[in-house]
């Protein structure tokens, strides 16, 4: 079912109970206060056919005549008159007794001194009257023809006005539905017209602010991260085949070449040689892409523990030394830095693979080879700063820099596939931490802050 359908359905299901809350009441409290009128004109009418029996402004005869003709125009309240001994005074009619009174409810009018009840359809009230010292008690009944057709009436009308409401207010629901639910129709329209060939396409953002606007605004960010990661995607596999295609191609050849003529021992060597390099090549960035790949999890499946940056800053100190023994690292911890500002929650490898890049690149691009780390405290904060001395890098490559596979105008003449940098982006960002890049003349820094 259509959340147009059933939002109509649910509104009129509601509408119809609440209305026909309202009409139950409204019938009931009429059909109550029909009842308590129609009982007070039959102790109005016991009183006033008391009056004129024993006032006698009638005689019993004309007080029958009078009552028989009545009867033929209208619904006359018949009543009798009974003594304390239960002995009949006057009745309007004891042929037609409609009452049939026993000394079982005399007796309880007596004692009551009044009494209202139904007998059938007919409605009776039974009261005492007092004249010249003694009591009488007096019963007055009738059927309500007026009060129980005007009742109907109402019951006829309420019925008829709740079925055409019903109707109405489901028609009206039906195009409030409609009008409310137009822009999720119209945001449907133009989300089967997006694939992902046409991921670039965006939904129609309306002006008035509400639910609708959040959604498409929310869709909109969602198609818009889709199209970055799409595209990034699109750009890693084809840079990715560039570079994997690099060294083996040069494998290929040279290999090819060891097979075409013998060599000499030397020459052998050469080629093998060769082949290794690439071979480490090919390491080195499967390794990276493997670390890439750690790196882009959900941050909820990396593991997180707490950890000492310090520590780990010195284990990749030692690592990239054994590897590179020409490089020169000078690593200088600020002696005054609060010990806990150097605890943080992090996961060691990733943050080793970061040091790794950082240090290594500080290193590669330095002039000297020489790269100089300080971590100290900043604004209660842990700062850790690689400064190295080399060509300067252009504020274009400062923008682009943490870029997949972007790589540097200065950096193309030393072997390198983009990635480092962008890696290193990617698990600093996962630390809740910052990393910046400035450079000036001859001096380039990479600052991360805790």
């Amino acid at each position: 079912m259509k959340v147009r359908t059933r939002l109509t359905l649910l509104f009129t299901l509601i509408t119809a109970m609440l209305i026909s809350f309202y009409g139950v009441a409204i019938y009931y409290s009429s059909k109550e206060a029909r009842e308590t009128s129609f009982y007070t004109e039959l102790k109005s009418e016991a009183v006033a056919k008391a009056n004129l029996f024993f006032q006698g402004a009638l005689s019993e005869k004309e007080m029958h005549q009078l009552y028989k003709n009545n009867t033929q125009t209208l619904s006359e309240v018949q009543v009798a008159i009974y003594d304390s001994h239960f002995n009949l005074v006057y009745h309007d009619d004891s042929k037609v007794d409609y009452v049939k009174e026993t000394p079982e409810m005399l007796s309880k009018i007596f004692k009551s001194k009044q009494l209202f009840f139904f007998l059938d359809d007919l409605q009776v009230t039974g009261i005492v009257y007092s004249h010249n010292g003694q009591q009488y008690a007096i019963t007055a009944a009738a059927y309500d023809q007026y009060g129980y057709n005007s009742i109907n009436h109402l019951l006829t009308i309420s019925i008829i006005s709740f079925i055409i409401i019903l109707v109405l207010i489901y028609l009206a629901g039906l195009f409030l539905s409609k009008k409310a639910l137009s822009p999720a129709v119209k945001m449907v329209e133009q989300i089967k017209r997006i694939n992902a060939g046409k991921l670039q396409l965006r939904l129609d953002e309306s002006e008035e602010k509400g639910e609708f606007h959040e959604l498409e605004k929310n869709f909109n960010q969602m198609l818009e991260r889709l199209d970055n990661s799409f595209s990034t995607q699109k750009h890693f596999v084809s840079n990715i085949s560039h570079e994997l295609n690099t060294p083996l191609a040069a494998m290929t050849a040279e290999l090819e070449l060891a097979l075409q003529k013998n060599y000499t021992q030397e020459e052998y060597q050469k080629i093998i040689l060769n082949a290794l390099t690439d071979v480490k090549n090919l390491s080195k960035l499967s390794g990276s892409l493997m670390d890439l790949a750690k790196a882009s999890y959900d941050p909820a499946e990396i593991s997180f523990s707490e950890i000492r940056v310090d520590e780990i800053l010195m284990e990749s100190y030692a690592k990239i030394k054994k590897e590179n023994p020409q490089y020169k690292i000078n690593l200088n911890i600020d002696p005054a830095i609060d010990e806990q500002k150097l605890i943080h929650k992090g996961n060691p490898y990733l943050l080793l693979v970061a040091f790794n890049n950082l240090i290594d690149n500080a290193c590669k691009y330095a002039s000297d080879n020489t790269c100089f780390i300080n971590v100290s405290a900043v604004s209660d904060h842990l700062s850790i700063k690689l400064i190295n001395n080399g060509l300067p890098v252009s504020e274009k490559d400062q923008r682009n820099i943490f870029k997949p596979f972007y790589r540097a105008e200065n950096s193309f003449d030393k072997k390198g596939y983009g990635i480092g940098l962008y890696l290193t982006q990617k698990i600093i960002s996962l630390h809740h931490a910052q990393i910046q890049i400035s450079s000036g003349e001859n001096t380039t820094s990479f600052q991360i802050t805790f």
